[in-house]
């Protein structure tokens, strides 16, 4: 735990008002959205800039002290967590945008900047950041770097890495690096920028970065289609892109699906069906002309028995009013403490990858519900297991482990990811052995005793 002398020196650093040690405030910031690790940090510091970081890194560095970096805390593999008395480095205070570059489209920023605040300021400028998520309003930058943060648009913009034009670092060390500087062309070897995006902190922490913007796409219509089965929602993603400008292609279970309705007290908006799909897509010259295109997929795929009934957006309300029977699942049900998994294969292998880990679970014959969601146009599913009602969480978390063994084991035979956008963290490690090699693992050992070579950050997370 941390001593009456280090919180002095705490104190001198940031001021007393931006150090706390408080009971509530370290239950806060000291872990993400996973609640299966209890918190337990020595202190919460609030840095404002780049200087305040570097000269913490060294006080960590003198007295052996170890840091977490925070964003907004909406990671679930508890990779924000604190849980051995480090000291919680809060990001929330470093949210400002720097400057921009109208002529590059580059928006120099702190890691505390939230997704959202990004989103309206590149419309401002009348352009786009389009690496969105449920927890938009919530996440930081920083963090969506940190774990490389995917999303809904990843079928048509790509992850995080691919906005990424720059960072500023500051490295278990203690050294200050500007990396790439948002230059859009750099030939002079390594990048080491890309060491940085999906680090999950373990080598240092980012104290800027430049982000690209983007046009705005055409107006964005939604239609949300009921299907019978997983294979069925391929088959649907691939009409849909041959005659679609497709931006986001989710599906989302029947039980995620009553959750979601049970959580907002909504009504159904289409007949009951296993599984559904929501495709987002441009229109290509206006309202009606996107009406036409949606009638025009949807007749095509009832016509031929893969979907049995489709809702349609008129306007803006009504994506938006869509949109939440997908993105309201994860609050749905996270009363029920879900042992969730953030799994990826490639998009044609996604049917029967979720047929073999529906195999396991219904193998083990416990009373588990089971909830599906995920991003099928990239390959991304997120399996939700529920904990019975009259079960504790230490009796549900004893029966999880082994089974997330056996779902890894899954993983690995279709070549699979662990973690495809949460991060691997504390509770995905142990899995990472499913889908890094071992002479993967010793390197990035390595990489990190070279960035920080005495385990000060984010110490016990993903190696």
């Amino acid at each position: 735990m941390i001593s009456d002398a280090q919180l002095q020196a705490l104190e001198q650093l940031f001021t007393s008002e931006r150090v706390s040690v408080a009971g509530d405030d370290l239950a806060f910031y000291g872990q993400d959205w996973s609640k299966f690790v209890k918190p337990k940090p020595a202190a919460i510091v609030f840095p404002t800039e780049r200087d305040e970081v570097q000269q913490l890194v060294r006080l960590a560095k003198s007295e052996k002290m170890a840091l977490v970096p925070s964003g907004g805390r909406t990671g679930l593999s508890g990779g924000a967590t604190a849980a051995k008395g480090e000291i919680v480095v809060s990001f929330e205070r470093c949210r400002r945008i720097l400057d921009f570059d109208p002529q590059s489209r580059l928006v120099r920023l702190q890691p505390g900047v939230i997704t959202q605040q990004l989103q309206q300021f590149a419309s401002d400028q009348g352009l786009y950041y389009p690496v969105d998520f449920a927890s938009s309003g919530s996440s930081h930058l920083g963090g969506n770097i940190a774990t490389n943060a995917g999303g809904i648009k990843v079928l048509r913009y790509g992850l995080t890495r691919d906005w990424v034009s720059g960072l500023e670092v500051v490295t278990g060390t203690g050294e200050s690096m500007v990396l790439n500087q948002g230059l859009q062309k750099n030939a002079t070897g390594m990048d080491l920028r890309h060491l940085f995006v999906g680090s999950e902190g373990i080598l240092g922490m980012i104290t800027e970065a430049w982000i690209k913007l983007t046009d705005p796409p055409a107006p964005l219509r939604v239609m949300l289609l009921a299907i019978p089965d997983m294979p069925t929602a391929l088959t649907v993603l691939a009409e849909s892109r041959r005659r679609l400008s497709v931006t986001a292609f989710e599906f989302f279970s029947d039980e995620a699906m009553m959750a979601v309705c049970e959580h907002r007290n909504l009504e159904r908006p289409l007949s009951i069906s296993p599984y559904y799909v929501l495709c987002e897509f441009e229109q290509a010259s206006g309202e009606v002309e996107g009406q036409l295109q949606a009638e025009a997929v949807y007749t095509a795929l009832a016509s031929s028995g893969r979907v049995s009934d489709a809702v349609i957006a008129r306007s803006l309300a009504d994506n938006q009013r869509l949109w939440v029977y997908r993105e309201g699942i994860s609050e749905a049900i996270t009363p029920r403490t879900p042992y969730k998994h953030d799994l990826a294969v490639r998009i044609g292998q996604a049917p029967a990858f979720l047929d073999a880990v529906s195999a396991v679970i219904a193998d083990v014959a416990l009373p588990f519900e089971v909830i599906w969601f995920g991003h099928i146009g990239d390959g991304n599913v997120h399996l939700n297991i529920l904990c019975p009602r009259d079960w504790s969480i230490e009796a549900f978390e004893a029966a999880c482990a082994p089974l997330g063994q056996q779902i890894m084991q899954v993983v690995e035979r279709f070549d699979g990811s662990v973690s495809a956008e949460h991060g691997v963290g504390l509770l995905k490690r142990q899995y990472l052995g499913y889908s890094k090699t071992a002479a993967e693992r010793a390197i990035m050992q390595q990489i990190k005793k070279v960035f920080d070579p005495l385990n000060l950050m984010n110490p016990g997370k993903v190696l």
